[in-house]
């Protein structure tokens, strides 16, 4: 871990009510970890029986649609726009679950469960090579295995219920 005011190392320093936190000596401060926020959601349709999984460009696994939040927006902000981007369909109602960090890209995911309007989505093939409505069931099966969008599908199932 370096330090992202100065670039020298930094070392963990008990602080007080914190535990063991980033110091760094050069500049005499605390550093806590800096990580983005996105947003990930699973769409279902109004019926709440598919739900619709994307295969990103040259990837083989559907996961679920995912963005990051920019900078002065909110979460909920971002739900609506990454999937309208994504996809050309409205977010009618969403409602977030839980979070999930994922240290291979420094990101803090942020779980929604979403209903989609009805009518067939178009890809936005920039991004995307394809994407698909799926029964519950078979969701579950091509879902990329051992993954945050396999975490938040299987909780997304139990949380539509209660919607």
């Amino acid at each position: 871990m370096f330090c992202t005011e100065c670039g020298n190392e930094l070392t963990l320093m008990f602080k007080s009510e914190e535990g063991l936190v980033p110091y760094c000596k050069h500049c005499d401060e605390f550093r806590f970890p800096r990580f983005a926020s996105a947003v990930s959601m699973t769409a279902f349709n109004r019926a709440k029986d598919k739900i619709l999984l994307a295969k990103h460009k040259g990837q083989e696994d559907y996961i679920l649609f995912a963005g990051y939040i920019k900078n002065g927006e909110t979460a909920e902000k971002a739900v609506s726009r990454e999937f309208k981007e994504e996809t050309k369909l409205d977010a009618v109602k969403f409602k977030y679950m839980s979070s999930r960090y994922h240290e291979p890209k420094n990101v803090l995911m942020l779980g929604y469960v979403l209903i989609a309007e009805n009518g067939e989505p178009t890809p936005d093939f920039n991004e995307l090579d394809e994407v698909k409505w799926f029964t519950v069931d078979d969701a579950l099966k091509v879902i990329k295995k051992d993954s945050i969008a396999e975490a938040f599908l299987k909780s997304a199932i139990v949380e539509i219920k209660k919607l």
